[in-house]
């Protein structure tokens, strides 16, 4: 049975940091867990700013001392709506991506919850920036809030149809335990989903060595029966689980479908090695999170977890 028991939220400050606090402030009520919401700026210390003339003079730039940060946090806090409940306020200094992990670790942390960008900014937040470097080197699942996501309150966050894409990969099986988790406390649905990108979009041509149509058959009818055996042993009586399988590209078949089902959230397995999971983690990932209108969770495999910096 999953059970968060100290939830991390990282927000900047905006007011786009009001939705995914709202999720995380959500959970953490429900599994009466500790939330701790974390702001992570350049530098506490004052910055010298040198001149661009010879003539010029140097000026010292003072950042927002950690007292005003903190009074920041508290004030999205009480935006999100969760001013009632027992949180903790954490302002730390040094690269974003890597104060978020070193918190996630110090304070073991079992549910990182973040928000994009949906401005400019957001391939940049995307790609080879803070959000990536949290998602690939977390030690603990990530639900992120897209900025499509719509805006709720904290006694409104339910997930009662969760979409679960499924490659049957360790990752991927550890994010259908989560999603009948969470789909149980609302009485609610998970779909799995199966998306065969081989083969997708080709047709029988005139020298074809075997029938495509009944391969495809083939390929539909065994990941059928693999669902149905993974959904085997799960009781029905508290949600419903039912099975899907789709030709395409991976993200277009996932974001399809969690429009067709009006899901509330898409719980999917990063791998992170080859196949399917690879294009989970990378392009597809970053895909479904730019477009999707509910929260993703990411579940990232223990044998791929590593910390952003060896040593």
């Amino acid at each position: 049975m999953v059970e968060f028991t100290h939830i991390l939220c990282p927000i900047d400050l905006s007011e786009a940091s009001v939705r995914p606090l709202t999720y995380a402030a959500a959970l953490a009520r429900w599994y009466d867990a500790r939330l701790t919401v974390l702001h992570v700026v350049p530098t506490f210390d004052p910055i010298t700013v040198r001149p661009v003339t010879v003539d010029g003079t140097v000026e010292v730039v003072q950042p927002l001392p950690r007292e005003a940060v903190l009074e920041g946090l508290q004030q999205v806090v009480e935006s999100a709506g969760a001013g009632s409940q027992d949180v903790n306020l954490a302002a730390e200094a040094g690269d974003a991506s890597q104060a978020i992990i070193d918190q996630a670790l110090t304070l073991r942390a079992d549910l990182l919850v973040m928000g994009t960008h949906g401005r400019s900014g957001f391939t940049r937040f995307m790609v080879g920036s803070v959000a990536e470097k949290v998602l690939g080197h977390a030690p603990c699942p990530v639900l992120m809030v897209p900025p499509h996501v719509t805006e709720v309150l904290p006694t409104e966050v339910r997930f009662g149809n969760i979409l679960c894409p499924m490659d049957f990969s360790s990752s991927a099986e550890q994010a259908f335990g989560f999603a009948l988790d969470l789909a149980r406390q609302a009485d609610g649905t998970v779909t799995l989903l199966h998306v065969i990108e081989w083969l997708a979009e080709e047709e029988p041509r005139p020298h074809a060595r075997f029938d495509i149509p009944e391969y495809r058959g083939h390929l539909t009818t065994t990941a059928h029966d693999r669902m149905v055996a993974l959904a085997a042993g799960e009781s029905r009586t508290w949600s419903k689980i039912q099975d899907k399988v789709v030709f395409g590209r991976a993200h277009r078949q996932i974001l399809s479908v969690a429009d067709e089902i009006s899901a509330d959230l898409i719980a999917m397995g990063a791998q992170g090695l080859g196949g399917f999971g690879l294009a989970l983690f990378g392009s597809t990932m970053q895909q479904v999170v730019r477009a999707a209108h509910c929260p993703v969770l990411v579940i990232r495999s223990a044998e791929t977890q590593r910390p952003l910096n060896p040593s």
